[in-house]
């Protein structure tokens, strides 16, 4: 995650090289802050403006969380408990479900809606225990050649002392390496917010999946904002810099659908949101159960390796 950190702040202080369209000039170089026209300035406001939106909408309170769709879209709900090493991690949330008439174990983050419940499921923020919690159902799914899907809501995983010194960074690389390799088919759908390695630590999957109003960032905004200019209050410029909305990450290839929210955003309908995503899980499973486990493990550790490669065309 440092390393990442730095990445991101040697692009943020550094201008934006020239990109060359093949035939064609090259593209003048961006003009400086100084010289930025109204209507450019403009341009950015706005497009600061929406970027903060969409993690307001994805951080909106009646937002369902994971919990919420997993008990409308599947049925019969299993709950696993405990990593059988340390303790039982209640942010996380492991079981084995169907989905019509398909097996399959389902992993959800919980956040809580009373403060009490806040609190008891450390504000949605996984500790070691619950990455390990996830692999090892993971592990027994693929046992049983059961799908594998996570519905994902994090802002980070928890970076406290005691996730720290119990392997927080260690869980989250092993939980990466592991679910590269399972041989099942594996969806991740980001509901809310998918933050940092909290959230890539459990959509290492074939299909990664995003709701329209949902964010995914290597760190939140305001995070970004007291690292780049030690000042939150930029969040906003942090939030379009990042490129974080669902459509942003669709178009860098990170994820491979973006999923309608219902009028108004998901937050108004539950059912209809909740039905719409159900759909694409369906049409993404069946598509996934189609291919060959060798295929499949190929195209899924094709995917992320060419993910984020960019290149300029003379």
């Amino acid at each position: 995650m440092v390393e990442g950190l730095r990445v991101f702040s040697s692009i943020l202080s550094q201008p934006a090289a020239p990109r060359r369209i093949t035939g064609g000039p090259a593209a003048p170089a961006a003009a400086p802050q100084a010289q930025m026209s109204e209507q450019e300035a403009g341009n950015t406001l706005e497009a600061q403006a929406a970027a903060w939106s969409r993690v307001e909408q994805a951080r909106h309170p009646q937002r369902p969380y994971p919990m919420d769709l997993i008990e409308r879209i599947f049925t019969d709900f299993s709950e696993i408990h405990g990593d059988r090493a340390f303790g039982d991690d209640e942010a996380v949330i492991c079981g084995m479900a169907r989905l019509d008439g398909d097996e399959v174990l389902v992993v959800g983050i919980r956040k809580g809606g009373t403060t009490k419940e806040r609190i008891r499921r450390n504000f949605g923020m996984p500790s070691p225990e619950g990455y390990r919690k996830a692999l090892r159902c993971m592990k027994i799914a693929e046992k049983f050649e059961r799908p594998v899907i996570a519905l994902i809501d994090v802002t980070a995983a928890y970076p406290g002392l005691g996730a720290e010194e119990r392997g927080q960074a260690e869980a989250i690389a092993r939980n990466i390496r592991e679910m590269s390799r399972l041989r099942v088919p594996t969806i991740s759908v980001i509901t809310g917010e998918g933050g940092s390695g909290g959230a890539l630590a459990l959509a290492v999957t074939d299909r990664v999946l995003i709701l329209e109003n949902a964010v995914y960032s290597v760190i939140p905004p305001e995070g970004a904002a007291a690292i780049m200019w030690r000042d939150i209050a930029h969040k906003d410029r942090a939030a379009a810099s990042l490129r974080i909305t669902a459509q942003d990450v669709a178009s860098l290839g990170c994820v491979d659908q973006v999923i309608p929210e219902p009028v108004g955003g998901i937050h108004t309908d539950h059912e209809a949101g909740a039905d719409l995503l159900g759909a694409a899980l369906r049409k993404h499973l069946a598509e996934l159960k189609a291919l060959p486990l060798d295929v499949l493990l190929a195209e899924r550790q094709r995917k992320f390796r060419n993910i984020a490669q960019f290149y300029t065309e003379g």
